[in-house]
Formats: structure tokens, C-alpha cells, sequence
């Protein structure tokens, strides 16, 4: 049996020898399963690119994937996921923040008759409050998508073969991975690990890329945004019925000393109402980026070159 590694890379010319490396020492532990390792690069611009050539061609069990351009955090290791060969694929990242060590405990519960194993982050080395803004930001997507989102679930773990097939036939030119587990995947195990911090280089992710996952996943999966819109109009209709009653009373009970506030309240007033409305109508523009997404049906990736396969 066959063991298939996905490691997507963006400027990992630092990482990705040693974590190939902790990953065969850890498949030569159990001692019973072959492996490939399948890099899949996003147009790296630093020596990824060079050194992966040379892994491959001391080692025809690592594989590498060039993309002719960065494709985004998600089309990449989701076309990578279905490249693989082998009775299950252990997604990984390649800074080392998901440590080789815990691949024994997953390959373990795939044993067990377990198809989809996740690898969960239930503590993390990394910054305190990036570490609080992503379990709001997980509380908040359990709670309110239409789905049973998995908290601290970044899309790191194992996959068994016939999970890989589902996600073959998917038609999805902007897959969210997490959300495509929780969504269509079997029974699913979750295994907790600790995030470690970066073995080296620095990472991509930044306040773009985490708004993009932000915003695909509530696009993808919650009405929340949507009916949010409805209650809101609701609430203001109301605010501004009750408000224009008590001003005209008020107005003819004290116009002297009210007259001193008007312009004031309806400058701010004029701000609330022009700042829900653009919330919203921004939110919807998301909505809509999402669907032509996936109306184009462009593709997920465009190869410039393979190795090994």
C-alpha cells in the first residue's frame, strides 16, 4: 500500500528538503507503506523551484508540480490533492507548522476504517492574537454556515482514496476545502496537534489572504450575511418611523433648544445608514465574485512542467 504526501510550496527553498526528508524517516518507521511525495509549486520566486529538480532527480518517489503562475492559497493544493496515486493523501503544509511527527497518529486512525482524518490545531505557537482573531473567526463560521464547519481546521490531514475520487468529480473552479469536507465528506476522526512556529522563511499568509478565506468561506457556506441585510432594513424602517415621530413631537415641545442638535443628528444619522448600506452591498458583492468564479469554469490550475509522474 501507498502513501501519498501533498505539500503545496510558495517560496519554500529553506523547508522543503528537510520536510521531505522528515517525511520518509516517518513512512520508514511504519515500516510497511511506500510513499510519494507531491510537491505542488505556485510560482515560487526564490530556489524552491531549483532544489525540488534536484530532490526528484535523486529521488523518483518525490514528485513536483510547477504551475505556470500563482493560482491562489486554494486552487493549488486542491488540483494537488487529486494528482496523487496513492490509497490515501496526507496534506500537509511545508514550513514545518504542521510537524511530521503526527503522521503515525493519522496514518493510525486511517487504519482503523476512518476515511477522513483531521489534523485539528488545539493549541498554536503562533502570535496570541492572530491565534483569538481566527477562533472568533472559527466560533462564528461553526455557528452561522449552513454546514458543520470544523473548528481550527486549515485542511491539513489524511484522505483516504475514495475521498480523493469524490473530490475528482467535483466541477468547483473555487474550492474551499474545509468546507468541502465538512460538506461532502464520510464520517470524520480529528486529531489534535500543536502548531509549531515556522522553521524558516516567511509565511505568505498576510491580511489579504486571510480575508480571501474569510470571505469564500462565508459566501460559500452562510445565508448570514444575506438575511443579516433583511433584519437590518427592518430595524432601520423602525428606528426611522419611531425616530421621525419623537423628533416632530419634540420639535413642537422644544424647538428652541432641539434646533442646536438637528444638523448634528442627521449628519450622523446620514453615516449609519450610508455605512450599513455599503456593508452590505459589499457583502453581496462578494456573493457575487464567488458565483463567477464558479460560472467562468476557468481552470484550477495551468501546469508549466511535471517531474516524476
Amino acid at each position: 500500500m501507498k502513501i501519498s504526501f501533498l505539500i503545496p510550496t510558495y517560496n519554500e527553498e529553506e523547508n522543503v528538503l528537510p520536510l521531505s526528508e522528515a517525511i520518509i524517516a516517518e513512512v520508514e518507521k511504519l515500516g510497511k507503506y511506500d510513499y510519494e511525495i507531491v510537491f505542488i509549486d505556485n510560482d515560487s520566486k526564490d530556489k524552491t523551484r531549483p532544489i525540488l529538480e534536484e530532490m526528484c532527480a535523486g529521488n523518483k518517489k518525490i514528485k513536483a508540480i510547477f504551475n505556470a503562475r500563482n493560482f491562489g492559497q486554494f486552487n493549488s493544493p486542491f488540483y494537488g490533492l487529486m494528482q496523487t496515486s496513492g490509497d490515501c493523501t496526507i496534506s500537509m503544509c511545508a514550513d514545518f507548522q504542521d510537524p511530521p511527527e503526527m503522521i503515525p497518529r493519522l496514518v493510525a486512525e486511517w487504519e482503523k476504517g476512518n476515511k477522513i482524518v483531521c489534523a485539528v490545531k488545539s493549541k498554536s505557537k503562533e502570535n496570541r492574537l492572530a491565534r483569538l482573531g481566527r477562533s472568533v473567526y472559527y466560533k462564528l463560521m461553526h455557528r452561522y454556515s449552513d454546514i458543520e464547519m470544523i473548528e481550527h481546521f486549515t485542511g491539513t490531514g489524511l484522505y483516504d482514496r475514495s475521498f480523493i475520487e469524490v473530490l475528482r468529480t467535483l466541477d468547483d473552479p473555487a474550492p474551499f476545502m474545509r468546507g468541502i469536507v465538512a460538506e461532502l465528506g464520510y464520517k470524520i476522526v480529528e486529531v489534535p496537534y500543536t502548531q509549531q512556529k515556522r522553521r524558516a522563511g516567511k509565511s505568505s499568509n498576510n491580511f489579504s489572504t486571510l480575508y480571501d478565506a474569510a470571505m469564500l468561506s462565508i459566501s460559500s457556506y452562510s445565508k448570514l450575511p444575506v438575511r443579516l441585510s433583511v433584519v437590518a432594513a427592518f430595524v432601520f424602517f423602525l428606528l426611522g418611523l419611531v425616530g421621525g415621530i419623537a423628533y416632530a413631537v419634540c420639535a413642537a415641545l422644544w424647538w428652541d433648544v432641539l434646533k442646536e442638535f438637528t444638523f448634528v443628528a442627521v449628519i450622523c444619522a446620514l453615516f449609519i445608514c450610508a455605512a450599513a448600506v455599503l456593508f452590505f452591498i459589499g457583502m453581496l458583492g462578494e456573493y457575487l465574485i464567488t458565483i463567477k468564479k464558479k460560472v467562468t469554469a476557468r481552470p484550477l490550475v495551468i501546469e508549466e512542467k511535471r517531474i516524476n509522474f
